[in-house]
């Protein structure tokens, strides 16, 4: 064999081996888009969150979470970018392995808001495959969000998979406002994008049709077209949430007025300490809480049961002795009585504030009465809707001991003729007592409800006792249905004068609105032939 034949396959084998050890060491897109971290510069960051997201290297999440986070800092020096763990440890971006430190000179890639954008999108992309449903879904709804032109391919990548109806509803909402700001895509994939937004029907595709800058004609059009229903929607979804709202102000309102409805009406007593039971069912709760925390933290969730009847029973107790002690002497001159049971919430008030101090109280909410979901276009909160439960069923019992018991018989016989009931062995004396003990004892379960949504101080039964009287009084005197039907009037018709008129002048409306109200109707809505009748 000549020798420059046998030196060329020598340096022809040596070639080979030198291509084979060093393909690994060659940098590829994956690799070059990673370097690009490290220039500093925002179009090739950019450009580096889009090979990166694209790449499919099991290290992409963790890169561009990572940057989203403030945790991947690039070396200016040695073009190197690293990933700093939430647990301290720091890997190499570009290839995965451990590093003892990150060098001193390296500092946190900079982000922008269209970055940010971009690393949502990016972020959203990577984790529609998820096998999670709740993570797609986020993935979704982020990309949805960002509509970055980016994360197209991914999206359609996953609807072609997709099973979930939520998701895959989620995932044609961000396809179409993805294409709806793609440059270019077709107008026939714009429209369709419009028809998409215009289902969805709520406050962000609102603002994603508003704000597509310059489109074609047709588009334009239909997104004119497709915006004017969805403010349509939008505002008869607002009507809604505030008579939601006005629900959720009625129940409040109907639970603290209940037993003052009871004892105006068997006892003709204006009990301006009314709040003040109120007051105290709300601080029997915190009580409860407090000694829940301290021993047996695991019963917390049930804490709002224990102190219900708790808070019955202290309420109900206070609410016989003082009865027992004061109004007892006192039938017949309501003024004296308003003045004694006035005088009688400042001192309730002072000794609430000598036990527990004047500062508010943190009453905490079970997981049950936490958080919100979302119905159609409106919110609807757990605590609102539970207090709302507990009112009707609260009205529904007292309705029914009224009806089938002998307490409630006695009752509506003092209530309609005191004298008659009398003359018939009725101990009066005993039913005022049981329905002053009865009226407090349900302001006491109001405050375990109103524990959950206001503050817990001195004055919170202040907040409530004029609006428990207008309640009263507007639906009838003594009729516990007129009561149901005059909180509810007025929680609406509150919440739907506030937007208009503001809060203060709202309540000055309905104020004026009852006085009016009463001059044709001094009875209320649903009168009953009363001690009022007798005279």
């Amino acid at each position: 064999m000549p020798v420059h034949l046998s030196a060329r396959l020598c340096a022809l084998a040596l070639s080979l081996l030198l291509i084979v050890f060093a393909l690994p060491a060659l940098a590829g897109p994956f690799e070059d888009g990673v370097a690009k971290f490290a220039n500093d510069d925002f179009s090739d960051t950019e450009e580096a969150i889009g090979v990166i997201a694209s790449s499919g290297n099991k290290l992409a999440f963790p890169i561009i979470s990572a940057l989203q986070d403030g945790r991947l800092m690039a070396d200016p020096d040695s073009k190197k970018v690293y990933v700093t763990g939430t647990d301290g440890k720091s890997i190499d971006a570009a290839t995965g392995e451990a590093v003892a430190s990150v060098p001193d000179s390296a500092s946190a890639v900079r982000l922008n808001n269209r970055l940010r954008r971009s690393v949502d999108a990016a972020l959203g992309g990577l984790t529609l495959q998820s096998p999670d449903v709740g993570t797609r879904l986020q993935a979704a709804q982020s990309v949805f969000k960002s509509h970055e032109e980016t994360a197209l391919e991914a999206v359609d990548a996953a609807l072609a998979k997709e099973n979930n109806k939520s998701v895959k509803a989620a995932l044609g909402d961000a396809r179409a406002a993805i294409l709806l700001f793609k440059s270019d895509a077709t107008e026939v994939e714009k429209l369709e994008a419009v028809a998409t937004l215009k289902a969805r029907g709520d406050q962000e595709a609102l603002a994603l049709l508003t704000g597509m800058g310059d489109q074609p004609a047709s588009v334009t059009k239909a997104a004119a077209s497709a915006v004017g229903s969805i403010q349509n929607s939008l505002a008869v979804w607002s009507m809604v949430q505030n008579a939601w709202y006005g629900l959720s102000l009625g129940s409040v309102l109907l639970l603290a007025a209940i037993g003052l409805a009871i004892t105006f009406g068997v006892m003709g007593v204006i009990n301006m300490a009314h709040g003040e039971m109120v007051m105290l069912g709300a601080y029997t709760t915190f009580v409860v809480q407090e000694v829940i925390r301290t021993r047996y933290p695991g019963l917390f969730d049930y804490s709002l049961l224990i102190a219900v009847p708790l808070a019955f029973v202290v309420a109900g107790a206070i609410g016989v002795l003082i009865e027992r002690s004061i109004i007892r002497f006192l039938y017949g001159r309501p003024l004296e009585t308003l003045l004694a049971t006035w005088g009688l919430s400042l001192v309730l008030q002072q000794a609430v504030r000598t036990m527990f101090g004047p500062t508010n109280r943190e009453v905490g909410n079970p997981s049950w009465m936490s958080g919100a979901f979302e119905l159609g276009q409106i919110t609807i909160t757990y605590n609102r809707l539970w207090i709302l439960l507990f009112t009707l069923a609260v009205f529904a019992i007292l309705l029914a001991m009224l009806r089938y018991t002998a307490l409630g018989l006695e009752m509506r016989a003092v209530t309609q003729n005191r004298r008659m009931a009398a003359s018939m062995g009725i101990a009066t004396s005993r039913v005022d007592a049981l329905t002053f003990g009865l009226g407090s004892g349900i302001a006491g379960i109001a405050g375990v409800a109103l524990s959950q949504i206001d503050n817990v101080s001195p004055n919170l039964g202040q907040s409530y006792i004029i609006d428990s009287f207008m309640v009263v009084v507007f639906g009838g005197v003594g009729n516990l249905w007129g009561t149901l039907v005059g909180a509810f009037t007025l929680g609406i018709a509150n919440k739907f004068l506030e937007p208009v008129a503001g809060a203060v002048l709202g309540k000055i409306a309905i104020l004026v609105l009852i006085i009016l109200f009463i001059q044709k109707r001094p009875r209320g809505l649903f009168a009953l032939k009363g001690r009022a009748v007798e005279a």
